[in-house]
């Protein structure tokens, strides 16, 4: 805590002494979401560079005046919850002041950049996000409150906890973590006892693009467990990103990288090439649209899908059949083929890329 406060401390002072100076005072922040200030190693993923290209935030600037009082707001804010030891979500901070902040996304995008700004871990701020995703499976662990949870039992599913750092006396016997993209899909696979028919594993989900908890949560299963982790997305480019966050992270985020990345990760299904393998009929196949050929193009750009040559085979499969499916397209075969035929074949035979 005492970190917190000296780097804002600091930001404060070079505040006062510009204006002492008769300057007007200014805010760098790193651009974050600038392909050029991010490198990419296979043991990582995608990190922030040390010397990356930033903006300047002015006071004297109409564009970026408001923006400069916003960043100010908040970093008093944190530094009065570090130094109560209290904690806010980003929609009480949204809310304690609506005219100020204008919009949630304009204060969920100003706390990354003072993260950033400040070298210090979002969670280390004292500002929890909203969490979005849930696990189920052989896990149990308690919480910084002592509070025990226990993630074994039956068809319900646990949030993801709101404070992962705080978490310990972690236990699992799973032999695996299945990443499920979609929350429909993961209560399906909950219904079918998936995490016990099989054998013990842990299922998560995001429910789509996932919060920095479900990612932090992944992040400290795997160091707790080195258990193999495998995805199972939509065979579409979104999916494909998806995947790529939980397992390489995100260009804004990369300056977190080392806290959010599992490079370990496996790509289980669906895969394109699979809809041929399985003989999904056409009409189950869903046309691109401009978007997914725009998202497609960008993927296979990017820097992280040279080193995996099975991926580029899949993404060529996909450009040139310009279809994608969900998950469920497996029901056109079967009710249960997901859960009893197409999940349990891929990990026995090690169907994964």
């Amino acid at each position: 805590s005492s970190e917190v406060l000296d780097a804002i401390e600091k930001v404060i002072e070079d505040v006062f002494n510009s204006l002492a100076q008769k300057k007007a005072p200014v805010l760098t922040v790193a651009k974050r979401s600038d392909w050029r200030n991010v490198k990419f190693t296979d043991s990582v993923g995608l990190q922030m560079v040390q010397r990356c290209t930033t903006k300047q935030i002015r006071s004297d600037c109409p564009r970026s005046a408001s923006k400069f009082a916003r960043m100010l707001k908040i970093l008093s804010m944190i530094y009065k919850m570090v130094q109560s030891n209290t904690y806010a979500t980003k929609r009480d901070i949204y809310y304690s002041d609506t005219l100020l902040f204008g919009s949630q996304l304009i204060v969920d995008n100003i706390i990354n950049d003072i993260s950033c700004m400040l070298k210090i871990p979002r969670r280390s701020l004292h500002i929890l996000s909203t969490v979005n995703g849930f696990v189920a499976g052989n896990l149990s662990y308690t919480e910084e409150d002592g509070t025990k949870v226990n993630c074994t039992c039956g068809a319900t599913a646990v949030t993801v906890p709101s404070n992962v750092q705080g978490i310990k006396n972690l236990i699992s016997h799973a032999k695996f973590m299945l990443i499920v993209e979609k929350d429909a899909t993961f209560q399906r696979l909950l219904d079918d006892d998936f995490c016990n028919r099989m054998s013990p594993c842990i299922m998560i989900t995001g429910k789509g693009i996932p919060d920095l908890n479900t990612r932090l949560f992944v992040r400290k299963l795997w160091d707790s467990f080195q258990m193999p982790i495998f995805t199972l997305m939509d065979a579409d480019p979104h999916g494909v990103e998806i995947m790529c966050i939980y397992k390489y992270g995100s260009v804004s985020m990369s300056f977190e990288a080392h806290h959010l990345t599992v490079p370990s990760i496996k790509w289980l299904g669906l895969l394109p090439s699979d809809l041929e393998r399985l003989n999904i009929h056409k009409d189950a196949l869903i046309p691109f649209t401009k978007q997914d050929q725009n998202k497609l193009a960008s993927l296979q750009k990017r820097p992280y899908i040279d080193c995996q040559p099975m991926w580029k085979k899949e993404l060529e499969i996909m450009a040139a059949s310009k279809l994608k499916a969900e998950i469920q397209v497996l029901t056109s075969l079967s009710s249960h083929y997901l859960s009893r035929v197409y999940l349990p074949n891929k990990l026995q035979f090690g169907g994964w890329i």
